[in-house]
């Protein structure tokens, strides 16, 4: 490491308002002063429920006290004149003169705009104020309702520039993209990186979205940058619910709710395509392809889901402590028939304080166990949609009807494919994070945490004896079972000192992490003697020979990240602000002359409305103009083998024999490249923040420019040159720039009744910039090889220097001809009515969209209350293959067609290639969530609130798109393509309950 960051001295740790009032508390109760009078009274909320925990100050003498579990005070005073100061988190403060009273009761009055002010950054919080960095929070009352199976979906058309997209699956992580796609790599590699409770890199399935305080999303380069490598495709930090000063709190929270399919594409039934046949002249179709049946195959393999949750919560602040626990079940039944998700959270913490709060100590324990249950979904999907409508599920003895010897599309009876192939999965996460806070001196404080992930993911897939993917095989098993480890150590200074008209606050500290995956076993074996015991003993397989056992590939692998950071943040006069920021990432995953990367960030802003000349314009009650530059990298989704020399198995070697044994082959499969380096992404972010009319109306607007090189892809080079026909290289550009826009309203607030809206839209252009260097170039790489008759060679999509990630390359249809049969044009310009040829593909369109939207509103009126989300996408295409692949009328004695083949001529023998004709519009608008509640505060003490609301999702959508719907995946590297696997989207109803004790 380099000598500069071996020690970093002087460092500051920020600190609200607040949390200042909280440790005032504690300090002025230990003090004893003579008094001559004594006043009591009771505190109470505005719904006049007693508060707990409220800091009564007698102002002339310092002594204070505190309320009772009835809200209830007894405070010495000196006399008349004395002034009362009533404190409460999350309230506004309150001052009383005593006068002649002797007793003096008080209606504490919620500080809403406190709550809200309040941004998680890195290492620390901030004033929203004060924050020079493109940074969206949410709090949890702006959650989305319903079913959710992972909190980013909490964030739905919450956040600009922030697109998510989620099919029906229970078992599916959404797909998560920030201001843009940034890499030419899949997975992890385009996911934001999370941060919980400080925890970098913690799971989110560890998280529970009723224990979720807040979450804020840091957008841009000088605000992620302090987490360095892993922070270039945005960083979420998730913020969980911990006990308030002086309250004990009891909450129970449940909801149960039913899902159905919002829609199915619209097939012929059995009598319908017999009819067709009839009608085109197609002989009978023989008693295996025709029972007699009219069979809805969508139906068979649906069915009405049914889901629930509940979470209990506690927690307690005392005078020296901090407590709480939650337990979460979830329980989500898909609506395709043996796919499940079923969820439990256990989670604990404690915080101690000692030395008159100088000495802070925490540990929290989380343990998450899911249980999925999934089926074989892309031959499931597609044979609902393709499997003949003429026949029957079952024969006469009750065993499932094949037909082995059909061909095309979906040949597999898919009620058969449902209930004999199937995939059980238990994973188990346990995260241990504790800290140590010292305050050292005045305004410097040192904090070092720990913590410690456990994961451990066992997967079992059964195929019985009947099942028609494994015919003859008498039942395949697999098993495996694996540990994946994360063990961090993070340890900063903060340091935090007003000067008169300055304020500096800085930042600094070391990080260290180790994760070890994959550290178990799996293996694949067949040929049972029956499918009593399915995969749990595996002894029992009769593999007849070597190849039926196939090993699990995947290898143990530990990867360590080193590093040291820095940020220091300049105020003055509360009009100018300075930020800037620097981190040094160390990787193992990279190569020996790479492993480190420097990531440096700065900002500035200037209060606006705290200038003289702003006074003259009452109707502006805040502006503040913000300016950042910043890089950060991307080092998800790599192991620690990426830039070495592995050897392996090679593709495609099988075993020989060699002496009489039979022998694995062993040669290459990875080169090595010593200069292997982190993908950088420098942004750009200018911002504007404004309030109008009081702040009745306050919004944003950013601009920015997100520049991604050293882009890592695998390219194909000469094994004369290198042992392996492909390496992993740093080459490539790509950038990405838009604007966002942010409002914010209350356009009516009564004593009785509130409005609040919120409007975000955002605009992102996607360019790939280069795919080449001196060293390795590629003019394009083809993507999207969808299949299909006679196509599977073929690719749909293209990455192209001057174009987006997700640009369509497709044939260019020219409608039909006098026969009725598909006519497409050729590269010459010439038009054809047979199959063109790949060099005859156009480029044209791409999925990337033109404009992200969302809109909520939340009304209140005395205990009721009705939110609402409307949100959707604009200017993007999606590419129909699905309906390509149904549309062959030749076939139809094959496989079922849609009613929209109807239309076309029985003679077109083109009608099923994927060409541009099937490109279509993606846009939408959706109500995606609304729901009506009530709340009930009755005059109870053990009851503080009662909550009942009504909630749907996905309540209906406008839409031109002609499949089942147009929110498809837009992560990876083929978005925007619906083809025949796409898991149906539901419309979800719910009831649900929330109590607090």
């Amino acid at each position: 490491m380099k000598k500069n960051y071996r020690f970093i001295l002087r460092l500051f740790f920020e600190k609200s308002k607040t949390i200042c009032l909280f440790l005032l508390m504690f300090i002025a109760s230990s003090a004893v002063f003579a008094q001559d009078g004594t006043i009591k009274g009771t505190v109470t909320d505005e719904s006049n429920l007693p508060l707990p925990g409220v800091v009564v100050t007698v102002k002339s003498s310092g002594r204070s006290t505190s309320t009772n579990a009835n809200g209830g005070y007894t405070v010495k005073t000196s006399g008349a004149g004395d002034v009362l100061k009533f404190t409460f988190l999350g309230s506004v403060p309150k001052e009383v003169t005593i006068g002649e009273k002797n007793t003096v009761n008080v209606t504490m009055v919620t500080d809403t705009k406190q709550l809200k002010d309040v941004v998680v950054i890195g290492y620390g919080t901030a004033s929203r104020k004060d924050v020079t960095g493109a940074i969206t929070s949410v709090k949890a009352e702006d959650f989305n309702a319903g079913v959710l199976t992972t909190p980013a979906e909490l964030l739905q058309g919450k956040v600009a520039g922030l697109n998510i997209t989620k099919s029906g699956d229970p078992n599916k992580q959404p797909a998560t993209i920030l201001r843009g796609p940034s890499t030419l790599r899949e997975g992890a590699a385009q996911q934001p990186f999370y941060v919980i409770d400080g925890v970098p890199g913690a799971s989110i399935d560890l998280l529970a979205p009723a224990d979720i305080e807040s979450i804020d999303v840091l957008k841009d380069a000088s605000s992620t940058a302090i987490y360095g490598s892993r922070a270039a495709n945005g960083v979420i930090i998730v913020t969980t619910r911990r006990a308030k000063a002086g309250q004990t709190r009891l909450t129970y929270s449940a909801y149960g709710a039913v899902e159905n399919v919002s829609k199915n594409i619209d097939v012929l039934t059995g009598d319908e395509l017999r009819k067709y046949l009839t009608d085109n002249g197609v002989p009978k179709l023989s008693a295996a392809d025709d029972d007699g049946s009219n069979t809805n195959w969508q139906k068979l393999a649906e069915r009405t889901g049914y889901s629930q949750n509940h979470n209990l919560s506690y927690g307690g602040a005392g005078t020296n402590s901090e407590y709480g626990a939650s337990v979460n079940y979830m329980k989500n039944n898909g609506i395709l028939r043996n796919t499940s998700l079923e969820r439990t959270i256990y989670k604990g913490y404690i915080n101690q304080r000692f030395f008159n709060d100088r000495l802070k100590l925490g540990i929290t324990l989380t343990n998450s166990a899911t249980k999925n249950n999934d089926i074989f979904q892309s031959q499931v999907l597609s044979g609902i949609l393709f499997y003949l409508p003429t026949v029957s599920p079952f024969n006469p003895d009750g065993t499932y009807k094949e037909n082995y010897t059909r061909t095309g599309s979906g040949p597999l009876n898919p009620l058969s494919l449902i209930n004999n192939n199937f995939t059980k999965t238990e994973n188990n996460k346990t995260l241990i994070n504790g800290f140590a806070s010292v305050d050292i001196l005045k305004g410097l404080k040192f904090t070092i945490s720990g913590s410690t992930q456990k994961e451990q993911n066992n997967v079992n897939t059964y195929s019985t004896s009947q099942s028609g993917i494994y015919v003859n095989q008498n039942g395949v098993a697999v098993r495996s079972a694996y540990t994946n480890t994360s063990n961090v150590v993070e340890a900063y200074f903060n340091y935090d000192r007003v000067f008169g008209k300055h304020s500096l606050k800085l930042l600094g500290g070391y990080s260290y992490q180790q994760d070890r995956n994959n550290d178990g076993f799996g293996v694949q074996t067949q040929n049972f003697s029956n499918d009593a015991l399915t995969y749990n003993y595996l002894a029992l397989s009769n593999p007849t020979q070597l190849s039926q056992i196939v090993f699990n590939p995947n290898y143990i692998s530990t990867l360590r990240f080193v590093s040291f950071y820095a940020r220091g943040q300049y105020e003055f006069s509360d009009k100018y602000l300075l930020q800037a920021s620097l981190r040094e990432d160390g990787s193992s995953a990279f190569g020996i002359n790479q492993r480190h990367g420097y990531f440096p960030a700065a900002s500035a802003g200037w209060k606006i409305i705290n200038e003289d000349f702003m006074k003259s314009v009452p109707v502006i009650s805040d502006l503040k103009l913000r300016a950042g530059y910043g890089v950060s990298g991307n080092s998800l989704g790599f192991d620690a083998f990426t830039a070495r020399l592995i050897y392996g198995v090679p593709p495609g070697g099988g075993k020989f024999l060699s002496n009489g044994n039979i022998i694995n082959p062993i040669g290459p499969v990875r080169n090595d490249n010593p200069d292997l380096k982190w993908e950088s992404t420098a942004t750009t972010n200018i911002g504007l923040d404004f309030g109008l009319f009081n702040n009745r109306l306050t919004g944003s607007v950013d601009y920015y420019i997100k520049k991604t090189s050293d882009l890592i892809y695998t390219y194909p080079v000469s094994t004369t040159l290198y042992f392996y026909p492909f390496y992993t290289a740093n080459v490539g550009k790509i950038k990405n720039s838009g604007i966002e826009v942010v409002l914010n309203a209350v356009p009516v607030k009564s004593q009785a009744f509130t409005w609040r809206t919120s409007f975000n839209v955002s605009h992102n252009k996607n360019v790939v910039q280069s795919l080449s260097n001196s060293q390795f170039g590629l003019n394009f790489i083809q993507t999207a090889q969808l299949g299909g008759k006679g196509q599977s060679g073929n690719y749909s999509q293209i990455i192209q220097p001057g174009y987006a990630i997700g640009t369509f390359d497709l044939w260019h249809y020219m409608g039909k001809n006098a026969n009725g049969v598909s006519t497409y044009q050729k590269a010459d310009g010439s038009v054809i009515a047979t199959q063109p040829l790949t060099s005859d593909q156009f480029i044209k369109y791409d999925a990337q969209p033109k404009l992200v939207y969302g809109w909520s509103n939340s009304f209140f009126y005395k205990g009721f209350d009705l939110n609402f989300l409307v949100r959707g996408v604009y200017g993007n295409k999606i590419l129909n293959a699905t309906l390509a692949s149904l549309n062959n009328p030749a076939d139809s004695k094959l496989q079922n067609i849609p009613r929209f083949t109807l239309g076309e001529s029985f003679k077109d023998v083109n009608a099923y290639l994927i060409s541009d004709r099937f490109l279509e519009s993606g846009s939408y608008l959706r109500l995606d969530n609304a729901t009506l509640g009530y709340t009930v505060k009755p005059h109870i003490q053990a009851i503080k609130s009662l909550r009942f609301y009504a909630s749907g999702n996905n309540i209906f959508i406008i839409t031109k798109y002609r499949g089942v719907d147009p929110e498809v995946n837009i992560g990876g590297l083929t978005p925007g393509i619906d083809n025949r696997d796409f898991y149906p989207k539901t419309r979800t109803f719910s009831l649900g309950i929330t109590a607090s004790f």
